[in-house]
């Protein structure tokens, strides 16, 4: 396990995003291996479930106990994500340090993913918000716009209002905001542009990027990000995943090809690639069959490859 400080997180969301687009569900405890295994390899941020209905989601029934077993990782930032105030409840007392909540900019998916339209979303937030802020011990609240990009379902989302939902979330009592690329329809130019103008409206509280590699953008939209600013990027080991109500959003980015380009690049990013792709061994054991991606994980680093403030060359 690298120790070094970061100079991007990257925050894994496989035992959330990708499992909750299985059909199968993994067993709890393999789940607690390969929780470990991923903060093992450096991981410093795992998103371990949804506090959501069992019955929409039977994936997540066992959440709590993921969180609870997550909570004894030392370093580890452990999050849930909610979709309304009951699954915040639930969430803090399983031990979650930090909740997302998912607030889409389309309102057509809104409505399939959680049954409330934007405003009610954000109401949501409010609440949420509320809260947590009536609580001794800090229980950090992110959201992520979701549909930021496109929507299957809707078609075009304006930019206008994308950027006035994020405004009304943090307004709301969001610790930070940032924006998701739920259906992969992003293009560089247009994640340059957003995040851009998101870091505008909302400084500091500008949160991180949900990209996914639907359509092969994913890593391209990445580099468009980090020129915009955006310091944590979330992923999924092997590229499980995409929104189960958004048809057609496969593809989550592989965490495997991501570490790789951002050492590459030299940014240091506190993973160990060797360790990472071990732990793919843990999904192939909890989900037999289920298509594992990745670029790195099929042909390794290259001759010659450094980890970024490292002086050793891996051959």
């Amino acid at each position: 396990m690298r120790t070094e400080e970061i100079d991007v997180l990257v925050s894994e969301v496989g035992p959330r995003d990708g499992l909750q687009s299985v059909d199968r569900t993994m067993p709890t405890e393999l789940k607690f291996r390969w929780v470990d295994a991923l903060a093992g390899a450096g991981l410093r941020e795992i998103e371990v479930g949804s506090f959501v209905s069992p019955k929409r989601l039977p994936q997540m029934a066992d959440t709590g106990q993921v969180v609870a077993h997550a909570r004894g990782i030392e370093g580890l930032n452990v999050l849930a994500l909610v979709p309304n105030l009951r699954g915040a409840q639930d969430a803090v007392a399983a031990g979650a340090q930090a909740l997302t909540m998912p607030i889409s900019a389309s309102r057509a998916h809104s409505l399939a993913n959680i049954g409330k339209t934007p405003e009610e979303a954000i109401r949501e937030v409010s609440r949420v918000a509320g809260f947590l802020a009536s609580r001794d011990e800090p229980v950090s609240l992110e959201v992520g716009v979701s549909t930021a990009f496109g929507c299957t379902i809707q078609g075009p989302v304006p930019e206008d209002e994308v950027l006035e939902i994020a405004r009304a979330c943090a307004e709301a009592g969001a610790d930070s905001v940032g924006l998701s690329d739920t259906t992969g329809s992003a293009n560089p130019a247009q994640v340059r542009r957003m995040f851009t103008a998101l870091r505008r409206e909302l400084g500091e509280r500008a949160g991180g990027a949900h990209l996914h590699n639907t359509r092969g953008q994913g890593l391209a939209n990445v580099v468009a990000a980090l020129d915009a600013g955006v310091r944590t990027l979330d992923s999924s080991q092997a590229g499980l995943g995409g929104c189960p109500y958004a048809p057609g959003a496969s593809g989550n980015i592989v965490t495997e090809d991501l570490v790789y380009l951002l050492e590459s690049m030299g940014l240091r990013t506190g993973v160990d690639l060797e360790a990472l792709i071990e732990a793919r061994e843990i999904i192939r054991e909890g989900l037999p069959g289920e298509p594992l991606y990745g670029h790195v994980p099929d042909a390794g680093v290259h001759n010659g490859f450094v980890y970024a403030g490292s002086q050793e060359v891996t051959r």
